[in-house]
């Protein structure tokens, strides 16, 4: 037997032309109509048989695709037909044994067409004698057969390649002739083993190991290769799941033709014969429903699906990603998606009886590269609790979800933008109660003015004034509404713009005057990279999913860009930064520090309909989202009970704030800390921002005392290397400061305040005090014994 060795292509150019007569002959035969009609002989069929397919380099066996995550790991399998593909080398021999034995046990000896099974099996047909070991067709000739099927486009086309026709037989003849002329027999045995059809779902060899036996082709033993060849006859009848007694028949017809020809004893047959069918199922997972990061998962997908740098239609773009054999090396980050997933499900389960959802995105700023995505649901139906086909992390084009009012995490850009223009931090606007938002103009020039009075959210405040710093620490409607006039709508729009924002239903951005405010519905991804880019010093990237894509051979593909670019000037970037840092210490979000550099802004939208939270570091990005999928206006975000807060309004600090916290904590674990860098001098050129402040008296205290004092209120200290004397404050304590008690002063500014320690009273001049000793009253003079009975007296 030859089943383990090929032969030369010199050996297979000397069989071609030794059947060739024959072939010519065939041809001659079976196309006579098919000549009366088209006008040709017998000797052109020949030429027309013999004559290479001008497609047969396009006919190729579908792959699956893997979407990877960064390391590598496993996401998700796409695939029409599950099929892995591995060299003949890889096989156990028993597997080419058993298949060569009860399909074509000829094969090396052969060329395209077995004139002796063709014969037998048009006999057999002809006397109607019943089942044949072997059918008519060769090994090459199914392989055509199974690659014509496959590439097939339409059910029209598909059935044409299966049906019983001259047609279809000549059509086969010819490619197997094309094939065995330009491959060597063992790259067509190769070839075809990783095409047949295993039943089950399973296509080639590799795929039904994994899928009956849970082991590689190369671990297969002779009973179960013997199993896998009897399935080929019918991958449906002798499916050995459904079917165990026709697959152990099938089996057995298979190890006894083994034996006829010689490939293994009679004994060997016996003993496995008498074997049981043992099987240890795997069930290989399709489609993004089964991958741990299924949001992530379909993301990635419709970028491929939608994405013309993926080819020309979408038809093309499906086929490329379902049987292209793809290796789709993604941005994802194990251990920050997990850290998404844990703190969403934590404090937004899944099926909670409330019926809300949460959204989180997570990018590197500098990078574009998205680290994580979920929603905190299963992919799937919506009318099945706990699972959701929208992704509400992303916009429309990438998971269908029209977005969601952000809030005032918009009043990030209105800083940015006047920044932009110079303005100090210390820049001080009186912020009403209420405000008529007049004179407002749109990138267009048209008037948007609303008479209607807008307040502060109940988390804002109003009615004095507010510096850029103070206004954002306690988010104050009023106040960035007048900044947003000030500054120009316009540049708002235009700095968000900048910054990647854009509607998620792919419509223009709305402008009008509570743009700062953020009515317009964005998806969460569009908010984190905007923070992003702040967290990058003003560096603006596109997010991105997919770093690289490598066809099946080899060859890589173009993928989308992150364009990375500097939007605005890294000084300004260092503001916002600078004063964002103090929502999370001072501001709304206070209690959310991650014990690191850290900014963000919290975002309770209008009426309670959704809570967000934005926040970053240098090193990572993230948007949080918490609402209602059927509609936060009727659905609003009050008197509801989640683990981690039952009863009254949600705000952005109270769950967004908290999953964000939880999820960069864990995401950065032993990640080393980098801070943010000091604004430029000119942003304090009206001061710090902060609010005035008494200095305290520290007169008395410990050092360590006032140190926390002083640390409380944000203040700068040294200890002076010299001391004064005080009769007042005990020596080691504090005896004066500067700036003195009740001094006004600004926490935030260059002030550093310089404590004096006390060293006790000063000591007396003169001479040293006597040493105690018997009492002696000091005369004023030198009495004489006369004296002493008048003094008596």
């Amino acid at each position: 037997m030859e089943a383990d060795g090929g032969i030369g292509r010199a050996d297979a150019a000397r069989r071609l032309a030794g059947y060739s007569m024959l072939a010519g002959l065939l041809a001659g035969l079976l196309m006579v109509p098919l000549a009366w009609t088209a006008g040709v002989g017998a000797r052109d069929s020949a030429d027309w048989l013999l004559s290479e397919p001008v497609d047969l380099d396009e006919l190729k066996a579908p792959q699956r695709s893997q979407i990877l995550a960064e390391d590598g790991t496993l996401i998700a399998t796409f695939y029409r037909q599950n099929r892995v593909d591995v060299p003949l080398d890889k096989m156990a021999p028993v597997v080419k044994q058993a298949v060569l034995a009860i399909e074509d046990s000829r094969f090396y000896e052969h060329g395209a067409l077995d004139t002796r099974g063709t014969m037998r099996a048009l006999m057999s047909n002809l006397n109607n004698g019943g089942e044949a070991a072997q059918g008519g067709s060769g090994i090459t000739q199914q392989y055509v057969k199974n690659l014509l099927y496959m590439n097939a486009e339409s059910e029209e086309e598909k059935q044409e390649a299966v049906e019983t026709t001259t047609g279809r037989k000549l059509r086969e003849l010819r490619y197997a002739v094309a094939v065995e002329r330009r491959y060597p027999k063992d790259e067509i045995l190769e070839k075809y083993l990783n095409i047949a059809y295993f039943g089950d779902g399973a296509y080639g060899v590799e795929a039904a190991a994994r899928r009956y036996f849970s082991v590689s082709a190369s671990k297969l033993t002779l009973n179960q290769a013997a199993t896998l060849a009897g399935i080929l006859k019918n991958g449906n009848f002798y499916n050995v799941r459904l079917n165990g007694e026709g697959a152990r028949n099938r089996r057995n017809v298979v190890l006894d033709r083994m034996a006829e020809l010689g490939w293994i004893t009679p004994e060997q047959a016996r003993k496995e014969k008498d074997k049981p069918l043992v099987l240890k199922l795997t069930e290989t997972k399709n489609g993004c429903t089964e991958s741990k990061a299924p949001f992530f998962c379909d993301y990635v997908q419709r970028e491929i699906l939608d994405n013309p740098i993926f080819g020309k239609t979408k038809k093309e773009r499906e086929r490329l990603l379902w049987i292209g054999g793809l290796k789709i090396r993604t941005t994802l980050d194990w251990r920050t998606q997990n850290a998404a997933h844990k703190a969403l499900l934590r404090h937004v389960p899944a099926k909670n009886s409330e019926k809300k959802a949460a959204a989180q995105v997570l990018v590197e700023p500098g990078t574009g590269e998205i680290k994580g995505m979920d929603v905190g649901r299963e992919l799937g139906p919506d009318g099945e609790p706990g699972k959701t086909w929208i992704n509400f992390a992303a916009d429309a084009s990438h998971g269908t979800s029209v977005g969601m009012a952000a809030g005032s995490t918009f009043k990030a850009f209105t800083l940015a933008a006047a920044f932009d223009e110079d303005m100090p931090i210390g820049e001080r606007i009186t912020a009403p109660v209420a405000y008529s938002p007049t004179g407002f103009r749109d990138c267009k020039g048209k008037d948007v003015s609303d008479t209607t009075a807008l307040r502060n959210s109940s988390d804002g405040e109003g009615g004095r004034s507010f510096s850029l710093l103070t206004g954002t620490w306690h988010s104050v409607n009023t106040f960035f509404l007048k900044l947003e006039k000030e500054v120009g709508l316009c540049d708002t729009v235009k700095m968000a713009k900048k910054l990647g924002i854009r509607r998620a239903d792919g419509k223009p951005l709305q402008e009008y005057a509570s743009f700062t405010l953020g009515f317009n519905d964005v998806s969460p991804l569009r908010v984190a990279a905007a923070y992003a880019a702040f967290g990058a010093r003003g560096k603006y990237c596109e997010p991105i999913a997919i770093k690289q894509i490598t066809r099946s051979d080899g060859k890589k593909l173009k993928v989308p860009s992150a364009n990375c670019e500097q939007v605005i000037d890294k000084g300004v970037a260092d503001a916002v930064n600078h004063v964002m840092s103090g929502v999370l210490t001072k501001g709304t979000a206070r209690g959310l520090s991650l014990g690191r550099p850290a900014a963000g802004k919290t975002g309770t939208v209008d009426n309670y309909s959704a809570a967000w939270f934005a926040g970053y570091t240098p090193e990572l990005s993230s948007a949080v989202w918490v609402g209602d999928p059927r509609g936060g206006y009727k659905y609003p975000m009050t008197n509801v009970c989640l683990p981690t807060h039952c009863g009254g309004p949600v705000y952005g600090a109270t769950i967004p704030g908290p999953i964000w916290r939880d999820t960069m904590v864990e995401a950065l674990r032993g990640v080393e800390a980098t801070g943010f860098r000091r604004p430029p001098s000119y942003f304090f050129r009206k001061g710090s921002g902060e609010d005035k402040v008494r200095m305290p008296d520290l007169r008395g205290l410990k050092p360590d005392e006032a140190i926390d004092k002083l640390r409380a209120m944000n203040m700068d200290y040294r200890i002076s290397s010299s001391k004064e004397h005080s009769d007042r404050y005990p020596e080691g304590t504090v005896a004066s400061t500067d700036p003195a008690p009740g001094a006004s002063i600004d926490p935030g500014d260059s002030t550093t305040v310089v404590l004096t320690l006390s060293e006790g009273p000063e000591p007396h001049e003169g001479p040293p005090p006597h040493e105690e000793g018997p009492f002696t009253p000091e005369l004023p003079f030198q009495m004489t014994p006369f004296q002493v009975p008048f003094l008596s007296r």
